[in-house]
């Protein structure tokens, strides 16, 4: 027992205590790099280490600045990272991970930058560098959606990889989603499975933008492209017209919700065409039935849809002469046939 004592009043387990205690003033502590000073820690009580711990990591953090200043960003980027590795709960952990991010994203390794960032934002949310890793990451994802190419080792460029873009935008907006970065990460999901000619992918996109950010100036470019992503998958009057519908709703929500947007004179053709491919396609119904079943019934219903789907359309005008057709069909099917009269044979007497 007296041991136990001794032992818990030692310095070390005092300082241990102490630490434990105001974690939370180390963690609201600041560090703070001048060129006069380097390094310092501000605005706290402790640095998240025991004093001999502290002073290495400092100097630890000072020679990796001063390697990245010199252009040894190799060297500097190796030391950011065992600082962050050896002192992972101290208020130079973050910093050092956003620092070696940092020169990984400068040497174009977008894959082992982008996951160091977002280290950063996992395990040090309340980081003062949140914004600007959110902006970096949405930069490095929109390069890889782009085209650009990792280079491994900082030195040999890799090969595209536009899916890893998509990925890291996902990823931003499940790290940031009240950011103004989510929305347009959404918008270049979107464009990014347009790229790889996945549209319902990015159908999906889009409409997750409209629907958690209604409010964001990028709804009306979202609503335009959700329509113009459905009728872009339209084959014409022969086939299913599901596409069809969707297209003519996201077209009419447009023109409803943002009537003054540059887009309307391009949402009124698509309108225009998409309308008149779906009165096409209730007509080569309507003529299937007329034509191939003697179905009045079915014909006329199918040629009113026609007419009733874009009523001022030369497609509508088309559907009334049709309907025209039907009735004449139907009138003389109602008309019995009368027979005809017989022609007079003549008779011949033998005599």
């Amino acid at each position: 027992m007296p041991n136990l004592i001794a032992r818990a009043l030692s310095p070390f387990f005092v300082l241990r205590f102490a630490l434990a205690i105001l974690s939370g003033s180390a963690l609201r502590a600041e560090l703070v790099w001048t060129p006069s000073t380097g390094w310092t820690v501000e605005g706290g009580v402790l640095s998240g280490l025991i004093p001999e711990e502290g002073r290495n990591a400092l100097a630890s953090m000072n020679k990796a600045r001063a390697e990245e200043q010199n252009g040894s960003h190799s060297s500097a980027m190796s030391r950011y990272e065992s600082v962050a590795k050896k002192y992972p709960n101290s208020i130079f952990a973050p910093e050092a991970l956003y620092r070696a991010a940092r020169i990984r994203l400068e040497r174009r390794q977008y894959f082992k930058a982008f996951d160091s960032f977002q280290n950063v934002v996992s395990r040090y949310p309340n980081s003062p560098h949140f914004n600007e890793i959110i902006g970096d990451q949405y930069r490095i994802a929109n390069a890889l959606v782009e085209g650009a190419r990792n280079r491994y080792f900082g030195l040999i460029p890799g090969f595209k990889n536009r899916a890893k873009g998509i990925t890291y935008f996902e990823k931003i907006v499940e790290t940031a989603p009240y950011s103004d970065y989510a929305p347009l990460a959404l918008m270049n999901i979107a464009q990014g499975h347009q790229k790889l000619d996945e549209p319902d992918e990015a159908i999906d996109a889009l409409d997750r933008m409209i629907n958690h950010y209604p409010q964001s100036l990028l709804a009306p470019d979202a609503y335009y492209k959700l329509a113009e992503t459905h009728a872009s998958l339209v084959q014409g009057p022969y086939y299913d017209q599901a596409s069809t519908r969707q297209a003519i709703t996201y077209f009419e929500d447009f023109l409803i919700l943002f009537p003054g947007d540059s887009h309307v004179p391009a949402v009124d053709k698509g309108l225009i065409d998409v309308r008149n491919t779906f009165a096409e396609s209730k007509i080569k119904i309507g003529d299937f039935y007329f034509y191939k079943r003697d179905n009045y019934k079915a014909a006329r219903v199918f040629y009113n849809e026609a007419i009733t789907s874009y009523p001022d359309s030369a497609t509508a005008g088309v559907a009334r002469e049709r309907l025209a057709d039907v009735e004449a069909a139907e009138t003389k099917a109602r008309t019995p046939d009368v027979p005809r009269p017989q022609p007079k044979h003549k008779s011949f007497w033998l005599f």
